[in-house]
């Protein structure tokens, strides 16, 4: 009995109870009678720590009787006392000594019982993660960018059939960024194209109504404002896109298919792409090719180098199915740049125009010539104003061809895109040379562009 006795305390002692130094009147393998009231308790003998399970605890407690408790001489060994003491009052202090043992341990098979224990936490050590270098610079980068990008709801006004009450439904949603502290929040226009309301979902789940303070078809670019308060409101970073690289890490946040908040890497696959405006088939130059993966709902998100600093604004994707084959495209920040800056002070973009409208490339290809050829030059239209001719039918209902526009300020146009990339370099109220092959001669005419007119 005795060495059972000796067994089970060294057994607790050495699992629970962290030896005290200042309990100088027990034996190293004694029991202490401080006991540490916690869910877990360590002991720390110099070579090792070890974490004990409370319902091994549990269980020796409650074999455990008064009766079966060692005897005060075997776990107390006695002393030499001074000649004034008896032995009896060295007897009542050895029972004293069992006695706090006894309530210490009924103390904590209470605190056991009514405290909280996590079994998990007594067998499972936790160990910090370690992540490499990398990892960390992209979590770090996801933590410090996702409160400034924002999740928006198209909502659509629709009539139902049955009751023909006016319900107010989601038609789609996309992803946006913080602008600026004014609450100003830019995203892509196909996002909230035909939109009777505007929901912007903040990082924090706060909804706020959106108001469009402007946009931009032919750049596929939209400014929204909330109000909401200046604390919710993180704007990105602003980089530079004139500088990068192809084969550079990039990263992507959105909420593609609605779900919060995604981050999805890659690098640049290429530079200086063209893609059409999905609203007005004006193309966009020098738009970013990734990698990355885009799925539908990140499009109006931000696209961010290494340094967490915007580059663009995803918009697009080439994939036959709809979802992210590997070629994304992203509007480059340098062109959202000034097309925000003008929004946001004049509430539209002032794009110079020639007023003309003229036939797909296709068409002039077959004719077998190079160049632009212009079907319709209303007289109100600058074209008009200047002269030239569009394309019509003789009285014998004969097809009259117009000019085709050869060259714009000595540049070269040989189709569409070369002229609207030109007008982008032009600005309102310049006075712009064309040439124009009318029949078997050219021409070289002016004009004075114009703004575009406004949109609703």
């Amino acid at each position: 009995m005795a060495a059972s006795s000796s067994s089970s305390s060294s057994f607790l002692t050495s699992t629970f109870f962290p030896r005290s130094p200042t309990t100088s009147f027990l034996q190293p393998r004694s029991l202490p009678y401080l006991l540490p009231l916690s869910k877990s308790a360590s002991l720390r003998d110099g070579r090792t720590s070890v974490t004990a399970p409370p319902r091994a605890v549990l269980s020796f407690l409650r074999r455990t009787s008064i009766s079966s408790l060692p005897s005060p001489s075997a776990v107390f060994p006695s002393r030499k006392c001074s000649d004034d003491l008896t032995d009896s009052s060295s007897s009542a202090a050895s029972v004293v000594d069992v006695i706090l043992v006894v309530c210490a341990s009924v103390a904590l098979s209470l605190s056991l019982f009514l405290a909280d224990v996590d079994s998990a936490a007594a067998f499972v050590v936790t160990t910090p993660r370690k992540l490499q270098a990398d990892e960390l610079a992209t979590v770090r980068l996801f933590q410090e960018n996702t409160p400034s990008v924002v999740y928006i709801t198209n909502l659509a006004v629709k009539q139902d059939a049955f009751t023909l009450d006016v319900l107010e439904v989601p038609q789609g949603s996309g992803s946006g960024f913080v602008w600026d502290k004014n609450g100003h929040i830019v995203t892509n226009y196909h996002v909230i194209r035909g939109a009777s309301d505007l929901k912007v979902t903040l990082a924090d789940q706060t909804s706020y109504d959106a108001k469009v303070v402007g946009f931009d078809q032919d750049k596929d670019v939209a400014v929204l404002s909330v109000e909401a308060p200046l604390d919710k409101l993180r704007p990105i970073p602003v980089g530079v896109s004139a500088d990068l690289l192809v084969g550079q890490k990039v990263y992507a946040i959105g909420n593609p298919f609605g779900l919060d908040h995604t981050l999805t890497t890659g690098v640049i696959s290429g530079l200086r792409r063209e893609i059409s405006s999905a609203a007005t088939g004006r193309p966009i130059q020098d738009v970013i090719q990734t990698d990355a993966a885009i799925n539908p709902g990140n499009s109006g998100g931000p696209l961010l180098d290494s340094a967490g600093n915007l580059i663009g604004i995803n918009t697009a994707i080439y994939s036959p199915s709809g979802a992210s084959s590997g070629v994304g495209f992203s509007i480059p920040v340098d062109t959202v740049n000034g097309i925000v800056d003008q929004i946001v002070k004049f509430g539209k973009v002032t794009r110079p125009i020639l007023g003309i409208k003229f036939a797909p490339d296709q068409s002039v290809e077959q004719l077998g010539v190079s160049g632009v050829l212009v079907l319709d030059a209303p007289a109100s239209g600058p074209a008009g104003k200047a002269g030239l001719l569009p394309t019509k039918r003789d009285a014998y209902g004969r097809l009259i061809l117009g000019d085709i526009i050869t060259s714009l300020n000595g540049k070269k146009v040989a189709n569409g895109s070369d002229l609207y990339r030109i007008l982008d370099q032009c600005k309102v109220g310049e006075t712009v040379t064309i040439e124009v092959l009318r029949g078997d001669h050219k021409e070289k005419i002016p004009v004075i562009l114009e703004p575009k007119p406004d949109e609703s």
